[in-house]
């Protein structure tokens, strides 16, 4: 009886696939080992983040319940970078409320949600500064969103990251209150000001 069970609870994950774990972003599935755990006999997924020098192992029956999934598509890839360059959506609520929420979806795993956290919190260099906790949820994000990009178009993690930036430059300027005519308003101040300068 176990052993029907082992086969009908094989997932389509094989030794050597780059996945996404949604805790910990991309790893490689370097092997499968079996382990007695309380008497039961376990097939388990070894899974490697490279970059944070860690292994983690998955139960190959539980990998799609935890989350596990196969790198995204070119064209979630291309959904993600559309995302970056849209506008801002910052809710009006408490900090903590938004920090918990831009922790929930960077560990998510989801490559679409990722980029709506990075778009969130980027700042460009004429915008007020970010607190250490908004700095420390963008920089994950940028980096769960850069190290899939990497792994899926094939590419360096910086070179995924220039990709990124330059996708965020391409984003609307944030003004004080979001709406059109106050970015209007600040784009034009601030050409005033290099023109001063």
């Amino acid at each position: 009886m176990a052993a029907i069970k082992k086969t009908t609870q094989r997932s389509d994950f094989k030794t050597g696939e780059r996945i996404v774990y949604p805790a910990h972003g991309v790893g490689e599935i370097v092997g499968l080992e079996e382990q007695e755990v309380a008497g039961i006999k376990l097939e388990l997924f070894v899974i490697a983040f490279e970059k944070d020098k860690m292994k983690l192992r998955v139960p190959v029956a539980k990998a799609n319940s935890v989350g596990m999934r196969k790198l995204s598509d070119t064209t979630i890839v291309k959904k993600a970078l559309e995302t970056i360059r849209g506008r801002a959506r910052v809710k009006r609520t408490m900090w903590s409320r938004r920090a918990q929420e831009y922790e929930a979806k960077i560990n998510s795993g989801d490559l679409i949600a990722i980029s709506e956290v990075v778009r969130d919190l980027y700042r460009s260099e004429s915008q007020p500064e970010q607190s250490y906790s908004e700095r420390q949820l963008y920089e994950a994000a940028l980096d769960r969103m850069s190290r899939e990009i990497a792994a899926v178009s094939e590419i360096s993690e910086t070179e995924a990251i220039r990709q990124i930036e330059q996708n965020l430059a391409k984003s609307p300027r944030r003004g004080g209150k979001g709406d059109e005519e106050n970015v209007a308003v600040e784009t034009a101040e601030d050409d005033e000001h290099d023109e001063a300068a």
